[in-house]
């Protein structure tokens, strides 16, 4: 297990199993943690890494005093499972359920404050897994994906048919148990990818530069048969069942998730804040936009999942 520390925080890595595959972890704890702490566990949204800009969330987090636990899903970043980058909802709401297991069993956590924290397609993962009756004490989602139909609108006709086309192959691909037909999640307007708005590749570049990678440290690829799925995956049917409270933020030039669904979406859920941020999809991560989204999410936790007042 390989430490690291740092003034306000020590981390470690580790692994958890989810259906009998290990799925990679780091677990942040707050500097000097001498009572039991509240755990907040991420992932990242479609395609994507912990190590794309999650550990400064993370660290954000462990500051102020919460443990936190940040995986991959399997087959994804540092997780094992083959084949790689094969995008199954389902297996990752499995993944999910083993990461809560998993950190509730923490040495020093309190079982009964875990937070769910999801961004993009997690965002969706959360609303999900809390609105299927996963015992939590609050989530997050940052961008949610949350309405399948509108993912499909939002992409637009003609490059949901190109990509809709490698989703067959890869399919008929996988009945034969081929090996996947892979696209790219992030492309161009005009190029066969999941994500083709205009900012989808300056915003995954970004991404990529701020946390220290260069291009190829992850493929930027998923087996294309997800994208047969996506518009069947509709986390909003799942909102009315969300009865913790609940922090989603929005961004108001979403070209992936437009501003009017996600609200409808959070105005389902028993105990909502919401927050509008003006900007894409891709801006939540970095600055300017990261400051205030992160400031808001500690505020959201400071006042529903306390540090220091352990649940009886």
């Amino acid at each position: 297990m390989t430490q690291h520390a740092d003034q306000s925080s020590t981390s470690s890595e580790d692994t958890f199993l989810s259906e009998g595959t290990e799925c990679a972890v780091r677990v942040y704890r707050p500097a000097g943690q001498d009572q039991v702490t509240p755990v907040v566990v991420m992932a990242h949204g479609f395609g994507a890494v912990r190590a794309l800009r999650l550990y400064a969330y993370a660290e954000e987090f462990a500051a102020a005093g919460y443990a936190v636990a940040v995986f991959d899903y399997r087959g994804f970043g540092d997780s094992a499972g083959t084949p790689r980058q094969v995008l199954d909802v389902p297996m990752q709401h499995q993944d999910w359920r083993a990461a809560l297991a998993y950190a509730r069993a923490l040495p020093g956590i309190d079982p009964e404050r875990v937070v769910a924290w999801g961004t993009s397609f997690a965002g969706g993962h959360v609303i999900s897994v809390a609105g299927q009756g996963e015992p939590l004490a609050a989530i997050i989602a940052q961008v949610p994906h949350v309405s399948g139909p509108a993912a499909v609108r939002a992409t637009g006709l003609l490059p949901s048919l190109r990509i809709g086309l490698a989703g067959i192959r890869d399919q008929i691909g996988a009945w034969l148990r081929r090996e996947p037909v892979y696209v790219n999640a992030a492309g161009q307007p005009g190029e066969t990818a999941v994500m083709t708005s205009p900012d989808a590749v300056p915003g995954m570049n970004k991404l990529i530069a701020e946390s220290g990678l260069k291009l190829g440290d992850y493929p930027n690829t998923v087996a294309a048969r997800i994208v047969l799925k996506i518009g069947l995956y509709s986390p909003k049917k799942w909102a009315q069942g969300v009865t913790c409270p609940a922090l989603i933020q929005i961004a108001d030039d979403d070209a992936i998730t437009p501003q009017h669904v996600a609200e409808a979406t959070a105005a389902r859920m028993a105990a909502p804040t919401v927050h509008v941020y003006p900007g894409g999809h891709f801006d939540p991560y970095v600055e300017p936009m990261f400051s205030t989204v992160i400031a808001d999410q500690l505020t959201f936790l400071r006042k529903h999942v306390p540090v220091g007042t352990a649940q009886a």
